[in-house]
């Protein structure tokens, strides 16, 4: 949330898969210059030199700063690869309002994203929340020179947990619950979060509950999980698809009031790159993506027998004939 509410990340709304105040950032998003032959970087080639030669594809792949993301760039990496696309790797760029401004600059030309955190950063005040609404506003919303690409069956959204005492002790297992919990509330997640519509001002809002935010940069990795379990904070921002969760017997809060939307894993690309050629590789891929192979490519990269992302897409490609 991986993601946000990123990157994952970033609620990937604030997954990962992080959270994003990027709006600003956002608005003034224009098209990238780009070409499908010469330097992917440049600013200055002309948008359609290159066009008319299927092997002439080039393109610049960025990722977020969490496992996931760069897993899932490496998937959409190998399978242009496979099919003959040259591609530059930019990974492990950033939060969310970080790697859209390197889209805007040129600098990588498409990357991983999460529906619901994506629109939350074009409009804070949409009230879409399922995976086909969500993509249908998706699509209306992106700023003019960039698009987004067929969407996955694949979500990592941002989850709130507690620990299976604390659930236990204040009979708390839904967000609306922490309404009877009599002690301060501290969460453990990305700075974005105190901003975000579904961050600590959303719990206010939609709960009637006061949390103080205590930011760790890790977008639910191991420190926001610490925080948990040594009874820093009460409550941790962790994305759905985390091996923590089971791990550590985590009680993920129920959303009643939808609060964090649906977040399914997609590509933001630039207009000028995605050719039929390219659109058709990675609609590809999305058409195969589901949550649980979310979740084993973060058991892959964590733990003692950890894979590179590399390794990770290689098999889960081969897997899936791609």
């Amino acid at each position: 949330m991986h993601h946000s509410f990123e990157t994952k990340g970033e609620l990937s709304m604030l997954r990962r898969r992080g959270l994003v105040a990027a709006a600003l950032i956002i608005t003034g998003l224009v098209a990238l210059s780009g070409c499908a032959s010469g330097d992917p970087l440049s600013t200055t080639n002309s948008n359609t030199a290159g066009e008319g030669s299927a092997g002439s594809d080039t393109i610049a792949i960025g990722s977020a700063a969490f496992p996931e993301s760069e897993i899932l760039a490496e998937v959409y990496a190998q399978a242009l690869e496979g099919k003959g696309v040259t591609v530059k790797r930019s990974f492990n760029i950033g939060q969310r309002e970080v790697y859209l401004s390197a889209l805007k600059d040129g600098s990588i030309d498409m990357i991983p994203e999460y529906s619901g955190n994506l629109l939350q950063s074009y409009d804070t005040n949409t009230t879409a929340e399922s995976s086909a609404d969500v993509y249908a506003e998706l699509l209306e919303k992106v700023p003019s020179g960039f698009e987004v690409l067929d969407q996955s069956q694949a979500q990592d959204k941002d989850s709130y947990n507690v620990t299976k005492e604390f659930s236990e002790k204040y009979q708390v297992n839904s967000l609306a619950d922490l309404k009877n919990v009599n002690i301060p509330l501290k969460l453990a997640s990305n700075p974005e979060s105190a901003e975000h519509p579904a961050g600590v001002e959303g719990i206010k809002r939609l709960y009637e509950v006061s949390v103080t935010l205590v930011p760790i940069s890790d977008s639910g990795g191991p420190l926001t999980v610490k925080a948990l379990l040594d009874g820093t904070v009460q409550m941790a921002d962790v994305y759905t698809t985390s091996p923590a969760i089971k791990a550590n017997h985590l009680v993920t809060l129920d959303d009643p009031e939808n609060m964090i939307l649906a977040q399914n894993v997609l590509p933001l690309i630039n207009s000028s790159k995605a050719s039929a050629k390219i659109t058709q590789v990675l609609n590809n891929v999305s058409a195969v993506l589901t949550t649980d192979d979310l979740i084993k490519f973060n058991t892959k990269s964590s733990g003692s027998a950890k894979e590179s992302p590399a390794a990770i897409a290689k098999d889960w490609l081969a897997g899936k004939g791609l």
